[in-house]
């Protein structure tokens, strides 16, 4: 008989979350030390096998199964009933992962959506295991479930995998500045920890270095709330997203760079909440103060969509030397929507 789920894990389930981190956390950060694995750029999903069912949800509690099909089958193949992982559903295209590929399933219709995912199949990317043949895991220390969750995938084929993981900081390092070639977004860590739906985990994230050219603000270009970031995307200057909010100080002192714009601008002074957050609930108007280019530095992570950055640029400083008419797509970024 196949074995069910507990009545208390019927899915949608709230799952662990992770508190961002600016720096490598110190070996007693997390109790019981510190295990790190990379952190996936794909859709946070926990995939439930019950009584001979597959389905699979998002971390917001929307069912997935629909639109990763290809992942729901390999689960139901290879995965026993009564199981619960959680993982993430990514994309690889070529040797990395492509979140837009991802991204492309959910308005994909039903009838295309086969032959998009005969040319970029999902993956499913397993790092923990919330119940093991129909007993509720969650109490168990991270450590245990580790282990039940090796023994689960010992024998799993593509497109299931195991997440890696290490316990030597000297290799997560090492992890941390390698694998965001691949898409990774950085390191998550993990303590010898139950599992609870609360930010019990650590996040630190790869951090790039890039010059942008501010010709836009948010608030007073005296002192801006934030900036909002172009760069020459197909022969134009394009606005590829904008930056965290800045403090008081920091938009004062760029805001010493700044000049209102002139005629000729070539970008609105109003665009919508989405254009630079496609994640925001917020799809209202945005209103831009307009101003003449100044580049500067900024960091950002690996999450490139082809044409912006998918997640706020940090603010680094002014670079007024700089001809604004001299700043390039880096290649880096190209490379990245391959």
């Amino acid at each position: 008989m196949a074995e069910s789920l507990p009545p208390a894990l019927q899915p949608p389930v709230a799952v662990a979350l992770a508190k961002l981190v600016k720096s490598f956390p110190g070996p007693n950060a997390l109790p019981g030390g510190l295990w790190a694995e990379p952190k996936w750029d794909g859709f946070r999903t926990t995939a439930f096998h019950d009584g001979g069912t597959v389905t699979l949800w998002s971390r917001q509690g929307k069912e997935l199964t629909k639109v990763l099909p290809d992942l729901a089958a390999a689960i139901a193949d290879q995965v026993p009933p009564g199981v619960i992982l959680d993982g993430e559903a990514v994309v690889w295209n070529r040797d990395r992962l492509d979140f837009d590929a991802l991204q492309q399933r959910m308005v994909t219709s039903k009838a295309a959506l086969p032959a998009l995912a005969n040319e970029l199949p999902a993956s499913f990317v397993a790092f923990d295991v919330l119940a093991v043949a129909g007993h509720d895991t969650r109490g168990v220390p991270f450590s245990g479930r580790r282990q039940l969750l090796e023994e689960l995938a010992r024998d799993w084929a593509p497109p299931l995998s195991l997440s890696p993981i290490t316990r030597d900081m000297d290799l997560a390092k090492t992890w941390l500045q390698d694998l965001p070639a691949t898409g990774i977004e950085g390191l998550v860590f993990k303590g010898d920890q139950p599992y609870d739906a609360a930010r019990i985990w650590l996040k630190l994230k790869h951090k790039d270095v890039w010059d942008v050219v501010c010709a836009a603000v948010i608030g007073p270009v005296s002192q801006p709330q934030a900036l909002i970031a172009g760069l020459p995307v197909g022969g134009e200057l394009k606005i590829v997203g904008r930056s965290t909010v800045l403090s008081t100080k920091t938009g004062r002192e760029l805001g010493r760079h700044l000049r209102a714009a002139g005629p000729g601008h070539p970008w609105p002074g109003e665009i919508s909440e989405s254009s630079l957050n496609r994640f925001s609930k917020d799809k209202g108007p945005v209103r831009l103060n307009l101003v003449e280019p100044v580049v500067v530095e900024v960091t950002a992570d690996v999450a490139w969509s082809g044409t912006s950055f998918r997640h706020p640029v940090s603010y680094r400083r002014p670079r007024p030397e700089l001809d604004p008419s001299e700043v390039t797509l880096p290649p880096e970024l190209t490379k990245r929507h391959r």
